[in-house]
């Protein structure tokens, strides 16, 4: 059986004045390392949209740094324009990343050609692997898969985190995985479902909360032992759908780590205004799921 690779999409650590708490983030690494989880930085888990490139370089750096080699790390480098994406590829290739992740361009409108277009060229000026990105739920523009079957040729392009949350679409894109042509469900609910249909994985949000439970619904099925990896994802799926029911979900996933360890900070505004309401309702899910906070 192939390798299975789970991914955090690691969340971004503030202090109390918004800038970005590196230390704090250190640890949030090292417990997803710790867990035995690749890293997924500057993600839509890591607030991207919200980080200065500076501020991106650093994280980078800093979770290269506590792989160490031990696991993998993917920094994504998405931004509007092919040009400001090629831009951050290329400043983050310096720090040593394994790969970089390219969500799609957002605010401007895309075709499908647009898409291929865009892919193809980062793909063609990149010195390391690209995966795509697609999240359409926050760009506005989604691939389809026939286009992502068209740039699965590529030599350049690793695979697809595939945030779609369309299972038609996941089907797809697990016909086309292969040595050379990784998929990654971005969707916690299917990672299970991935993985029987042939992903190499998954890049999780609900692993800041509860990095343990992905991390092991993926070694049991690639132990064999699928059973008990369903009786995890569906625990995991409850959870994941009595914490959305909430609210903004990646703001509400960064919001739960909080209430148990304020170290990590708030959203950066206007993400996710403070709430007592809201906290006392993540703390008594979390009660209830028996979730608690380790490092």
């Amino acid at each position: 059986m192939k390798k299975i690779y789970p991914y955090s999409a690691v969340i971004t650590a503030y202090k109390n004045d918004e800038t970005v708490d590196l230390e704090n983030t250190r640890v949030q690494m090292r417990r997803q390392i710790k867990n035995g989880n690749n890293l997924l930085v500057c993600g839509t888990n890591g607030d991207f949209a919200s980080l200065l490139t500076d501020e991106k370089k650093a994280i980078i750096s800093a979770a290269v740094g506590e792989a160490a080699g031990k696991v993998r790390v993917i920094a994504n480098a998405g931004a509007p324009s092919t040009f400001q994406t090629l831009n951050l590829v290329n400043q983050f290739i310096d720090f040593g990343v394994n790969a970089v992740a390219v969500i799609n361009p957002y605010f401007i409108d895309c075709t499908q050609e647009g898409l291929y277009t865009h892919y193809s060229s980062i793909a063609d000026k990149s010195k390391i692997p690209v995966y795509i990105y697609d999240i359409p739920a926050r760009t506005q523009n989604g691939i389809l898969p026939d286009t992502v079957k068209k740039l699965s040729k590529h030599e350049n392009i690793a695979g697809i985190k595939d945030s779609s949350g369309k299972l038609e679409h996941l089907d797809a894109y697990c016909e086309l995985a292969s040595d050379s042509f990784e998929v990654l469900a971005g969707a916690d609910s299917q990672i299970l479902y991935g993985l029987k249909k042939g992903s190499s994985g998954c890049v999780s949000g609900l692993s800041n909360i509860v990095p343990e439970w992905v991390n092991r619904i993926c070694t049991l099925f690639e132990s064999g032992r699928t059973d008990d990896a369903e009786i995890l994802q569906e625990k995991l799926n409850e959870f994941r759908t009595r914490l959305y029911a909430l609210g903004f979900g990646p703001a509400l996933v960064k919001r739960a780590v909080y209430v148990r360890n304020p170290a990590v900070g708030n959203n950066r505004s206007p993400s996710l205004v403070p709430d007592a309401e809201l906290d006392n309702k993540l703390l008594d899910l979390l009660d209830e799921f028996g979730i608690e906070y380790k490092e």
